[in-house]
């Protein structure tokens, strides 16, 4: 710490110090004021002045140390001056005190958080940059933390002294009124049965009912401001209306149907969205037909001389579409039309808070939910024009196998691709720009999916960054730096899996003013709200974890929050959100792993079961991967888990579950596990934690008391 600051700290230390070995605490509580009450009302009445200046100094010298006993001091302002002097004081010193705790934070600390902490308060930053103001304003007026820690905690940020000096007054006004209001009734009580009297009710009724109106106001002031200018139908044609059939659209009207609200569903291209027609269902057709392929290349291993497979590429591609053919239905627009939701194909468009516009009528709801998805990312380098590629959108259009398919990006939809076309005959090259495959996951997982690849016959190109294209006669050629050097990479057909990009533009947010992240996924806050309440954003068109599963567990929060929200809003949790890569071996993964518990400082401890130790693994010939799970230190308390290994994506769900509802490893060590099966290395991996933490005194005991007993 800086030595200048060392002084105020030592004084502060002993003056917050000397409150609690003094146990001064004792004079900030009702009881004593009740028994010194008619002495101070004596001392106030001989030297007002005196009185009223010491209480104002003694109140901002409790407020500045945040000491409690501030708000026993607002409620005995009342009762000593009286509601017009008691708000007066009170006001005033509570303001004065707040500022000088929040410059005391702002010397002592904002600048060593912000140098550890620094980018992830960059969005915190940021929000108090442009409406610190404001969010501080309804901190003060809703009184749900307490206000000496909204002190401290503003003082780190880049809130201005005098903004937050001139907020915290007004802000909290309101508050000091019940308070001393509150107080004044206080001061009348003669007995305990003063108590009953129906002013001091009424005031004290007042207090706990001010959180509540002061939230009403917050949100209607926030209504009239981000609404200005917009006029409001008197009637609405619908609840709600859903942009995009994926999953967050369908599972949006399907909630909204279910509790019998009037929803619509637009969808401009095939009902379904990404997963069904170009991600999740076609690319696990093609990497089942991938698999069959490959084992069948390994027959030796399992006791047969030889074996082989005629197939043709087109006959597979044909395959991926009937097997979304036959999922097709699921999501069908006669399905949800006999759930009761109005499916409407077509494009839409947001034109006010409350209308939207799809095939040339205007269509007035309540709320709309954003559910539009994301499209691949294309980089723009030098000559990608003269390159005929394909992405995951584009890649099932396919019936020919190219001879050599370069797969640029190294994340899971690259892995599964790159794998599945290297198994059906293609001369596969990964490219990655980053120094590992599945950059995601831990160093561990990223080295047995690479060194699975290079088997297969795969070329793993890592830390090589794509600088552009060039064609020289029939010749495709991609030209990287590597290590300083240029490298040049032929290929046939290249598949571009360099991540997803939102789909905000085409619909009317800009026009509403509605914003995106740096990343350019559309900002919402916890409850899934846009700038507008009534305005909703899921699935991969706001993040965080692009997931079918996972918009469709935001769908949930926001069509609940959207019909329900008048009575209760819930935040969406993120808490436990599971994921796999479909590659083989599988990589399966829920909460932390260790190079995220690293860069968010978190201990823990781990745990590590060799899937080629388990009966069931080696018996199908799948002796490979591991189970890693992170622990709280000294704790069965499940961190996160990866899995990687055959079924990986299966085997997750009970740690899913077990985090979900806070059960430990203790836990899944008593859970019965059928012998032989993949699923028993969980219970192993639970066995090797308790190994780990076995009692060695009481063991130590016991094998005394076992020679005891043999004599």
């Amino acid at each position: 710490m800086n030595v200048k600051k060392l002084p105020l700290l030592i004084v502060l230390a002993l003056l917050v110090s000397s409150f609690f070995i003094f146990d001064l605490g004792q004079f900030f509580s009702l009881e004593y004021f009740k028994t010194q009450q008619v002495t101070i009302a004596e001392l106030q009445r001989e030297s007002p002045l005196q009185i009223a200046i010491g209480f104002f100094l003694l109140y901002i010298m409790v407020t500045a140390l945040s000491l409690p006993g501030a708000a026993i001091m607002t409620i005995a302002a009342g009762a000593i001056f009286g509601l017009l002097w008691g708000v007066i004081i009170a006001s005033f010193a509570s303001s004065i005190g707040a500022t000088l705790a929040f410059l005391t934070s702002r010397f002592l600390l904002r600048d060593a958080v912000q140098v550890r902490f620094g980018s992830k308060l960059k969005a915190i930053n940021e929000g108090i940059e442009k409406e610190g103001a404001f969010y501080l304003f309804t901190l003060r007026l809703v009184p749900l933390f307490p206000f000496f820690v909204i002190n401290l905690l503003m003082g780190l940020t880049p809130l201005r002294a005098r903004s937050f000096y001139w907020v915290s007054q007004l802000g909290m006004l309101a508050g000091t009124v019940v308070y001393v209001n509150a107080g004044t009734q206080l001061a009348q009580l003669d007995s305990a049965s003063g108590i009953l009297s129906p002013t001091l009710i009424g005031s004290l009724l007042l207090l706990g009912l001010f959180p509540w109106i002061a939230k009403g106001l917050i949100n209607r002031v926030k209504a009239n401001r981000v609404y200005a200018g917009y006029n409001q139908p008197k009637q609405f044609d619908r609840n709600l209306i859903a942009i995009g059939a994926g999953a967050g659209g369908l599972v949006s009207t399907y909630i909204a149907a279910a509790t019998k609200a009037k929803s619509s569903l637009i969808e401009k291209h095939k009902m379904g969205g990404d997963c069904l027609n170009t991600g999740c269902v076609p690319s696990k057709a093609l990497i089942r037909s991938a698999k069959y392929v490959n084992q069948i290349s390994r027959a030796n291993e399992f006791g047969i001389d030889s074996a082989s497979a005629r197939f043709d590429f087109a006959q597979i591609m044909e395959r991926v579409q009937q097997v979304i053919k036959q999922v097709e239905p699921h999501d069908s627009v006669e399905r949800y039309t006999g759930l009761g939701v109005d499916v409407i194909q077509g494009e839409a468009k947001i034109t006010s808070p409350w209308t939207v516009e799809v095939n040339g009528n205007t269509l007035t709801t309540r709320n709309i939910v954003i559910a539009t998805g994301a499209r691949p990312f294309v980089p723009e380098l030098p000559g990608m024009e003269q390159i005929d590629y394909l992405t995951s959108d584009t890649i099932w259009q396919l019936r020919v196998l190219p001879k050599r398919l370069l797969v640029m990006g190294g994340g899971p939809i690259g892995c599964e691709l790159a794998q599945s076309f290297a198994r059906l005959g293609s001369e596969v090259t990964i490219v990655q720009r980053g120094t590992r495959l599945m950059p995601r996951e831990d160093d561990d997982v990223s080295t047995l999916v690479a060194e699975r690849f290079i088997k297969e016959g795969l070329t793993v190109r890592t830390a090589h960054t794509a600088k552009g294209f060039k064609v020289e006669g029939e010749h495709q050629i991609l030209i990287c730096e590597h290590e300083g050097a240029e490298v040049e990479i032929e290929f046939d057909q290249l598949l571009l899996a360099l991540g997803r990009k939102a789909n905000t533009r085409g619909f009317g947010l800009e026009a509403l003013g509605i914003e995106s992240r740096e990343n350019g996924t559309i900002e919402v806050n916890e409850y899934l709200q846009t700038r507008f309440p009534n305005i909703y954003a899921v699935g991969d068109v706001t993040g965080p974890f692009q997931f079918t599963h996972t918009a469709a567990h935001q769908a949930w929060y926001a069509a609940v929050n959207a019909l329900f929200g008048k009575f209760k809003k819930f935040k969406v949790d993120y808490s436990v959100i599971p994921w796999a890569t479909f590659t083989e071996p599988e990589v399966a993964r829920v909460g932390l792993n260790e190079q995220e518990a690293k860069a968010q400082n978190i201990e823990y401890e781990r745990t590590h079961f060799g899937i080629d130790d388990l009966d069931r693994a080696i018996a199908d010939g799948e002796a490979h991967g591991f189970v890693k799970v992170l622990t709280v230190p000294g704790k069965d308390k499940i961190l996160g888990v990866t899995i990687v290994g055959e079924h990986a994506g299966d085997l997750i769900a009970e740690y899913v579950m077990a985090m979900k509802h806070g059960l430990g490893l203790n836990k899944i060590l008593g859970t019965i596990h059928i012998y032989p099966t993949l699923a028993e290395a969980n219970k192993y991996a639970a066995g090797e934690w308790k190994r780990a933490h076995a009692p060695q005194g009481l063991l130590r005991w016991a094998a005394r008391f076992h020679d005891w007993m043999r004599g």
